[in-house]
């Protein structure tokens, strides 16, 4: 009897035990209820889920594309706009990537990107508003509203002038009211920073910008005031770009020496004040002639003389003619060596009695300098 007296005692302690925890479990259940509002649920907190241990195959088949991503991604893509006529100098439309080849110092490249016609563009007018273009300011400005009115509605422009400082006069925009609005407030000024503007443009603008992008100058060439550029090192961007620089060229030369009068600067009430002879020389503006021509030919556009006033408004429509002709062919070069090299391009289409105009070729990268690449 003292036997079974025992294990009666063991059972119902046995069962005591099991009570109370079944009873602790059930208040944490109650605690941790989703209405509860002292803890959040665990339904609204982010799942992170530990990725599953792959096996060697595995992890060689994942490897191979992101090894050939990580090749593009070390290598800079190199876009050259292109543009196509037929022996009459028409423009030919509707081509696609497969009527184009491109080469690299005679090694043919892989065309990774293609941008048509159909494709908007961004365009950067660069308007020369220097003492040299008081009395063409009213042509100019004309000139420059016909401009914008032969662009598509989707094309963006920028408005950009200068004298011997550089004004945004309007950021991107297809809104053609503000785009004439800023061409008309433009004022003439004293001195020319040229190089100032273009190298603003270049790296602040239109450097990580994507799409076809071009800029129009309009200008004498000469600069006289510019403290951040030099001609060499607005040459360089434009090599290093795909910017199509196209430029009307005022010859000024007899209106500056002459000496003349121009309008105050926008801001304060307008003043007139004199503008001395600048004592331009002629190597000064036969250097403006190179300058201005280089440019062009290193971004693969055109020059425009604007000899006479007519020929301005002229300019303009051509220019805006050919942007609605314009291919982009990009390409990552299979020569990946950043060493600062020029590098020339041909690009071949296969079109009978057709004629191809593109940048001549673009300057690599270079590796940054660190200091035991100095030592």
């Amino acid at each position: 009897m003292y036997t079974s007296r025992k294990i009666y005692v063991v059972i119902c302690l046995f069962v005591s035990v099991l009570l109370h925890s079944t009873s602790l479990a059930h208040f944490g259940q109650e605690q941790t209820a989703p209405g509860n509002p002292q803890t959040e649920s665990p339904k609204t907190r982010p799942s992170l889920k530990t990725p599953e241990k792959k096996s060697d195959d595995d992890s060689d088949t994942k490897q191979k594309p992101q090894e050939e991503m990580t090749v593009k991604l070390n290598t800079s893509l190199v876009n050259v706009p292109v543009i196509v006529t037929d022996r009459d100098g028409k423009y030919i439309p509707n081509l696609t990537v497969r009527n184009f080849e491109i080469y690299e110092e005679n090694v043919k490249q892989s065309i990774d990107g293609f941008s048509s016609t159909e494709v908007p563009f961004n365009v950067v007018l660069v308007i020369d508003t220097s003492g040299s273009t008081r009395f063409k300011l009213e042509d100019i400005q004309d000139a420059a509203l016909t401009f914008i009115e032969q662009l598509r509605e989707k094309d963006r422009v920028m408005i950009v002038s200068f004298d011997s400082q550089v004004y945004i006069d309007s950021e991107f925009t297809n809104d053609r009211r503000q785009l004439r609005k800023a061409i008309l407030q433009t004022r003439t000024g004293g001195a020319t920073r040229l190089y100032d503007a273009l190298d603003l443009v270049l790296t602040e603008r239109l450097e990580k910008m994507n799409g076809r992008k071009a800029i129009v100058l309009f200008s004498d060439g000469v600069d006289t005031a510019s403290r951040l550029a030099t001609a060499p090192s607005t040459i360089d961007l434009v090599e290093e770009s795909d910017v199509l620089v196209y430029a009307i060229q005022y010859d000024t030369k007899e209106d500056v020496r002459g000496g003349m009068f121009g309008m105050g600067r926008r801001g304060s009430a307008p003043a007139i004040i004199r503008i001395p002879p600048s004592g331009a020389s002629d190597e000064e503006y036969r250097r403006a002639d190179r300058y201005m021509k280089e440019v062009v030919d290193r971004s693969g556009a055109r020059l425009y003389k604007a000899d006479m006033l007519g020929d301005v408004k002229q300019a303009f429509q051509l220019i805006a003619e050919e942007l609605r002709y314009q291919y982009t062919l990009s390409y990552y070069p299979l020569n990946d060596k950043r060493d600062g090299s020029y590098r020339r391009i041909r690009v071949v289409v296969d079109r009978l009695n057709s004629a191809v105009r593109a940048r001549k070729g673009y300057r690599a990268e270079s590796e940054p300098v660190t200091r035991e690449t100095k030592q």
